[in-house]
């Protein structure tokens, strides 16, 4: 009674009237903020862009220049990244993509499957597990590469992809996310399809993956760039030229002897691609699974 008295009260005197306008100015006021921020996001990839079709004598003269229509252009710095003395970018790119690709797959899968346990089943040792993945999460990367080394070098997978991709095959984080995503799952559905017959492993791959697609989708997106941008580990893992990844091979086109800016421009612009395209097909469930749960009602 009080809500229709109040409902009334507002639709006779204008006061919902007065609200509208401050509402429309407000989403413009938040809509030209972010696109604000999104030009300054986004002019840096413009000029990196550009600066990979200018002549390598032009960038080291006269640096990036701050132009939005170059005046020279040429593709001569993408040929020889193919075709000349560093054509081995190539090799490089298929590395990447390969490691990116089996590293996503087996942390996406193996991290689903520790964080629905953790979550949904109770036994011994569950806490205690728990908060060993929180704290392996606290741990720097950097304290963990000599023992990894170490361990690589004893199971003789030293210069090899597994040896990149196995120590990092449970990722803890994606752990955490999906064990707090699991929680929210209905437990109606386990108990349904317990009733109905169906195993443990059916459950989860029938019916309660497709609730946490979501999260993998996010999780894809997140394990994909760090993957693919991953330096310190590769270029401690892999030792041959032909093994090294992309970030490797790019930070090696700036030496003492020289620098191939111009390369080194070509090569970054290239580099973003699989990103674009792993966020463009992923990016509903990204969304969605990041902002799950801030909300409720």
């Amino acid at each position: 009674m009080g809500h229709q008295l109040k409902d009334q009260f507002k639709s006779e005197y204008g006061v919902k009237e007065k609200k509208r306008p401050r509402e429309r100015w407000a989403k413009i006021a938040i809509f030209l903020v972010l696109v604000i921020f999104s030009l300054f996001a986004l002019i840096p990839f413009y000029f990196m862009l550009v600066s990979s079709f200018k002549p390598g004598s032009e960038l080291i003269r006269y640096g990036i220049n701050l132009k939005w229509q170059p005046e020279i252009m040429t593709l001569k710095n993408y040929y020889l990244l193919f075709t000349g003395k560093e054509g081995i970018y190539l090799h490089w790119y298929k590395n990447s993509v390969l490691i990116t690709c089996f590293q996503t797959f087996v942390a996406v899968f193996l991290s689903a499957i520790v964080g629905y346990g953790l979550a949904v089943y109770r036994f011994r040792g569950r806490n205690l597990i728990f908060i060993a993945v929180l704290v392996v999460m606290m741990v720097p990367i950097e304290i963990l590469m000599l023992p990894l080394y170490e361990l690589i070098i004893r199971l003789r997978i030293i210069d090899t992809y597994t040896g990149v991709i196995l120590p990092f095959a449970v990722p803890p984080f994606a752990v955490f996310f999906f064990r707090q995503f699991a929680l929210g799952l209905p437990r109606d559905l386990l108990d349904a399809g317990r009733i109905d017959g169906c195993s443990e492993y059916g459950i989860y791959f029938r019916i309660m993956m497709p609730l946490m697609k979501p999260a993998f989708g996010a999780i894809i997106i997140l394990q994909a760039m760090f993957s693919w941008n991953s330096l310190v580990w590769p270029l401690i893992a892999l030792r041959s030229n032909e093994r090294m990844t992309l970030p490797i091979g790019l930070s090696s086109l700036i030496t003492p002897y020289g620098h191939n800016y111009d390369m080194l421009m070509a090569g970054a612009v290239l580099s973003v691609l699989p990103i674009i395209i792993i966020f463009i097909f992923n990016q509903k469930a990204f969304i969605s699974g990041l902002t799950i749960g801030a909300v409720k009602e």
